[in-house]
């Protein structure tokens, strides 16, 4: 391992896990390994899967809901 590369490592472990995940993440992609680009929590999956499961359904917004939300958020 080079000292630059050495030195990049023990500056990355004084970091908070979460962004030493998301520096790892990056380094693996750069050397071509793949790796999920967001990690999802369990409740975000779940979520996920059930827009995926409606969006199968044909399950989605009319026209007037979608125009409620952009009235909501002003847009």
């Amino acid at each position: 391992m080079t000292k630059l590369l050495e030195h990049a490592v023990d500056t990355v472990r004084a970091l908070p896990p979460a962004m030493q995940d998301d520096l790892a993440r990056l380094l693996l992609q750069l050397i071509g390994e793949e790796q999920p680009v967001i990690q999802l929590n369990p409740e975000e999956a779940a979520s996920f899967a059930e827009s995926r499961a409606q969006a199968s359904r044909r399950e989605f917004a009319n026209n007037d809901q979608v125009r409620a939300v952009w009235a909501k958020h002003s847009l």
